[in-house]
């Protein structure tokens, strides 16, 4: 009686074990929207935390999309501001934004990347992102139209996008995180 009540409670707890699945979700990708909003102008710690976070994300196994909307368009946009439409500046706020060496050390470690394989520039990091991770990578086309800017001038890791477009991001989007 003994074996038979012993094999009666095995059971059960296979069977509530199997059911339950003890608690454990099977990871699944998600869609996520980084909104940059702000330009480097204004918070440099806000849009260079944007690649950081779109990095860890891929890493994750995890679809990213980047929208650059807002002041954050002068970011991308080369010779932007009078200085340097004067000068015909070719670059863009991100290119001329270098990355700090604890930073790149710190990615470095915290991605598993040789660190002479990590960007120097928030312009170069962008385009890793882009052209090595994947990332998509969008801006504001009427953000543009009101700063004067010529979406040819943006730079080339950016795909400009009209408004419609912009609500299908937000819309398809599992997570928006924004900075």
């Amino acid at each position: 009686m003994n074996q038979r009540i012993m094999f009666v409670i095995a059971g059960m707890f296979a069977t509530l074990v199997l059911s339950a699945g003890l608690g454990v979700e099977e990871a699944s990708s998600a869609s996520i929207l980084i909104h940059m909003k702000t330009s480097l102008a204004l918070d440099d710690a806000q849009i260079c935390a944007v690649p950081n976070v779109a990095w860890a994300a891929v890493k994750a196994g995890h679809k990213v999309t980047i929208l650059v909307d807002a002041s954050a368009v002068t970011s991308v946009t080369k010779g932007f501001g009078w200085f340097r439409k004067l000068t015909g500046a070719e670059t863009t706020a991100l290119d001329r934004a270098g990355l700090p060496e604890r930073e790149r050390q710190s990615l470095s470690a915290q991605m598993g990347v040789p660190v002479e394989q990590i960007p120097h520039t928030y312009g170069e990091y962008f385009d890793f992102l882009k052209n090595k991770l994947g990332v998509e990578i969008y801006g504001n086309q009427t953000m543009m139209l009101l700063y004067k800017i010529d979406p040819a001038r943006v730079a080339q890791a950016v795909t400009p996008i009209l408004l419609s477009k912009m609500v299908q991001l937000f819309e398809t989007a599992d997570r928006i995180v924004v900075y």
